[in-house]
């Protein structure tokens, strides 16, 4: 009596419910490359030497603490292309008599689990993956009945359920949310402390080199790749940020700079999505922090807020919405992405910074993703398919659960406000407000028009009269739709015909 237990590339924790129980000397954990998971989207090179020597490393350390693994190489001879026939063809080399698994975090790759036991011949139990605070069902319950589905909402109740950040029945600090002390530009002559970088060792060295090799064409380079690939390294980083970057994130968390690529955020986002970290120890810490004195509740309070409200929420709504999510298309937008997504080649100066430091770290903060480069992609019309590919294909942290909401929904407002109040659109003003970009920049962020005009600016004002049939009782957008009415005709004009012309011109 073999059981067969296949772990995912995103399931690298020894706490995996499917492991839990199981006695050692009559199982065999399968961990598998697979080109299918390699190439249904082309990831980022970064994302590929990430996942795979985090799976080589964790299968190094199941061996240690006794498990038998049988880890499947992609490079090798026998390689078979696809998650369900590794699980067929180790089901018979095993004699396995029945799977066990942990549900997948994506639709795609929970179809492929349901043919596995037809694929095997043998029954296969999927448990739920309880890494995360809310199932899947927690949510649709919490979401049956309700008009709206506001991440405040959940949030709030989700601190209640768990006791997070909360004293007697009420928030610490006496708020809710922090949000308005998140909101601070760097100053100038504040410097972050660097995060941990963690030096690829021979697994890593020898994972580089089969992805330069098999994925020359994919995006971005690996000389940069300093992800922490181990559950020890993982952990360091989580408290090196608590210690070292927490205190501050709070301020600073909306910055944008032009010298800085990381800032006081945590760059824990891979490790967590990976399961190096427990979403619970992550909050954890940085509660802790805040019990010792040493971090501020509204810092605290805004990191514990992405990863126990954001992160559980967009994970919610994927499931709750289905398969379907990704293609809405709620402002019709069908303008194709622009090559400078991937050149960088864009002139503005915040564009390119963000695509550079993609194209390096396979990283961008959540402001760049969402005021510059999903800004842009608003404002232009790009297609919200396309531009859930491209996050899709470039970010280290990026699987569909987590990036689908946060750019069909709360970047490109394509889920018709399902997920966000208002489109997150917005102008140069605000990219200068929060950086220091517009010094940098061809362009001029304060003119309006002419050639030297912050496209941002043109953009913006086009894309609320675009959309002005859709978008104008939006009781958020009332502000902005009063002021672009009272701008006269000829100005209304010039604006529209020199925004056309821009886009014109986007190839």
């Amino acid at each position: 009596m073999t059981l067969l237990l296949p772990v995912l590339g995103d399931q690298l924790n020894p706490a995996l419910a499917s492991l839990r129980g199981v006695a050692r000397e009559a199982a065999v954990v399968l961990m598998a490359e697979v080109d299918e998971e390699a190439t249904y989207v082309p990831h980022h090179r970064q994302k590929l030497v990430l996942v795979f020597s985090a799976m080589r490393h964790f299968a190094e350390e199941l061996r240690a603490a006794g498990w038998r693994v049988d880890y499947r190489r992609l490079d090798a001879p026998d390689h078979r292309g696809s998650l369900t026939a590794e699980v067929a063809a180790a089901a018979r080399r095993h004699g396995a008599t029945r799977i066990r698994a942990t549900l997948a975090a994506e639709h795609r790759v929970i179809a492929h689990q349901g043919r596995w036991a037809e694929a095997a011949g043998i029954p296969c139990d999927l448990l739920e993956d309880d890494r995360f605070f809310v199932a899947p069902s927690a949510f649709a319950a919490w979401a049956r009945g309700r008009r709206r589905l506001r991440m405040e909402d959940f949030y709030r109740w989700q601190r209640q359920e768990t006791g997070i950040l909360m004293e007697a029945g009420t928030p610490r600090g006496g708020r809710w949310n922090f949000d308005r002390e998140n909101r601070k530009p760097l100053p100038a002559g504040l410097v972050p402390p660097e995060p941990p970088r963690f030096a690829p060792d021979a697994i890593t060295r020898e994972v580089i080199a089969m992805v330069e090799d098999r994925f020359p064409d994919h995006f971005g380079t690996t000389h940069r790749f300093a992800w922490p690939v181990t559950r020890r390294d993982a952990l360091v980083a989580l408290d090196r940020f608590v210690a070292e970057r927490l205190p501050l994130f709070g301020d600073y968390q909306d910055a944008l700079s032009h010298s800085h690529e990381t800032l006081f955020h945590s760059l824990l986002s891979t490790s967590i999505n990976l399961g190096l970290i427990l979403p619970r120890e992550a909050v954890a810490a940085a509660e802790a922090a805040l019990d010792a004195g040493s971090a501020p509740v509204h810092a605290v309070e805004g990191f514990i807020r992405q990863i126990l409200g954001w992160r559980e929420y967009v994970r919610g709504i994927y499931f709750a919405e289905g398969e379907a999510y990704v293609r809405r298309n709620a402002l019709g937008a069908v303008r194709p992405l622009p090559r400078f997504y991937w050149s960088g080649e864009s002139g503005m100066a915040c564009l390119d910074r963000a695509v550079a430091q993609t194209r390096d770290l396979a990283y961008a903060h959540h402001i760049q993703r969402l005021m510059v480069l999903g800004n842009f992609a608003l404002l232009a019309g790009i297609d919200p398919f396309e531009v859930h590919l491209w996050f899709l294909v470039v970010y280290a942290d990026a699987y569909e659960w987590v990036e689908a909401p946060n750019v069909i929904g709360m970047s490109q407002y394509a889920d018709d406000g399902l997920l966000g109040s208002k489109p997150y659109a917005a102008s140069g003003a605000y990219i200068d407000r929060m950086g220091d970009h517009c010094r940098h920049c061809r362009y001029d962020v304060k003119a309006r028009l002419g050639p030297k005009a912050c496209p941002f600016n043109l953009l913006y004002w086009d894309f609320l009269a675009r959309n002005e049939p859709r978008l104008a009782s939006n009781q958020r957008l009332w502000q902005p739709y009063a002021t672009w009415r009272r701008f006269d005709a000829a100005r209304r004009a010039a604006i529209r015909a020199e925004a056309g012309r821009f886009l014109d011109s986007l190839a």
